[in-house]
């Protein structure tokens, strides 16, 4: 073999879409940033019970607030209509309206927004050849889960808007569970960008693939807790009721259903599969983390710290009966175990 075979001038210089990929992977980190904030919106939204206060579906002309009074009593016109204003909500005056509808406005704008600060540099991008080919189908898929998205919330929304004054928990859960799928995915690919793996064991990729599981499990669990207000009841900890597992667990009228839909198991299910990922995080991190070194060893003391964290404002946000600021970081402490738990087993991937 001659020696030109290892002379730097002999060597190809990168495309452009390789010299692009630090800035491929900062847009791709901001749109997981945005898709982050959404999630903890959407969170708020929930919390301050403002998802059923807008009842049209306008993906164009919804940037638009109510403008002047008239159009403002047309909208709150169209929510006296609703089953959660004739239920509960009907001592509302319209300034009351507008401080609920002022959240779902932001989190429908929010969400519009993601979609333009993901299409537009995907364009440009992909026009100017900076964009790997073989990365080009996975943003795609992106792109219209992105506005598959849209269409579940909406879908969520609709479930509240005709016979029950509340969002249905099965589709709540569905509609969060794809905004943690949408999050996942861009944090992986913008990490393949410009990070390369620390190589982990196999049995190393395998616990973190089952640390990611957990979180992720305790997460649609969580869904189901917002969706049936759980979160209000049995606000003792660790006992319920005063029983380990409450009195109420089982309501024979529901059958099976009350594992997903009644509230003393809905919120059983939670708050000890939420322990109990907490631990296998823990055991997790301590075994490894003494094996690793550099990106991986740092994900792991961060995963380690951030599931302690969790699981403390879990505990409080249930004694304190969830106030929204409480909930809201609750929410905010989920997005950043998830991600931790994804780079942790990117981390981990054999290079």
């Amino acid at each position: 073999m001659s020696d030109a075979t290892f002379s730097p001038s002999s060597r190809t210089a990168p495309s452009k879409a390789e010299r692009a990929r630090p800035a491929v992977a900062a847009w791709l980190f901001a749109s997981a940033f945005m898709v982050a904030a959404m999630i903890v919106i959407g969170g708020i939204t929930r919390l301050t019970e403002s998802g059923l206060s807008m009842v049209e579906w306008r993906p164009l002309m919804g940037w638009i607030p109510p403008l002047g009074d008239a159009e403002w009593q047309r909208v709150f016109d169209m929510y006296k209509a609703t089953p959660e204003y004739t239920a509960s909500n009907f001592w509302m005056t319209i300034d009351d309206f507008k401080t609920i509808f002022f959240w779902e406005y932001i989190h429908r704008v929010w969400g519009r927004l993601i979609g333009i600060v993901f299409a537009v540099p995907f364009l440009f991008f992909l026009l100017t050849g900076r964009i790997e080919r073989a990365l080009v189908p996975r943003l795609v898929l992106l792109f219209v889960l992105g506005g598959i998205q849209g269409g579940i919330g909406w879908w969520m929304v609709t479930s509240g808007l005709v016979d029950e004054a509340r969002v249905s928990p099965y589709r709540l859960s569905v509609h969060l569970s794809m905004a943690f799928l949408i999050l996942g995915l861009l944090l992986w690919t913008a990490l393949g960008l410009v990070r390369t793996p620390s190589g982990g064991t196999r049995g190393q990729r395998i616990g973190a693939g089952h640390v990611l599981a957990a979180v992720s499990i305790t997460v649609v669990l969580g869904a189901f807790v917002a969706g049936t207000d759980a979160g209000y009841a049995y606000n003792t900890f660790p006992l319920m009721g005063g029983r380990f597992v409450p009195a109420e667990y089982w309501d024979a009228d529901l059958g099976w259903r009350s594992l997903i839909e009644h509230v003393p198991a809905v919120q059983f299910h939670h708050r000890w599969v939420a322990v109990l990922t907490a631990l296998l995080t823990l055991v997790f991190v301590i075994r490894n983390r003494p094996r690793t070194e550099g990106a991986a060893q740092l994900a792991l003391t961060l995963l380690g710290a951030m599931v302690l964290v969790q699981v403390g404002l879990g505990i409080a946000a249930l004694l304190a009966v969830v106030p929204v600021w409480l909930g809201a970081l609750h929410q905010a402490g989920a997005v950043a175990l998830f991600s931790l738990a994804v780079w942790t087993r990117f981390a981990l991937r054999a290079p």
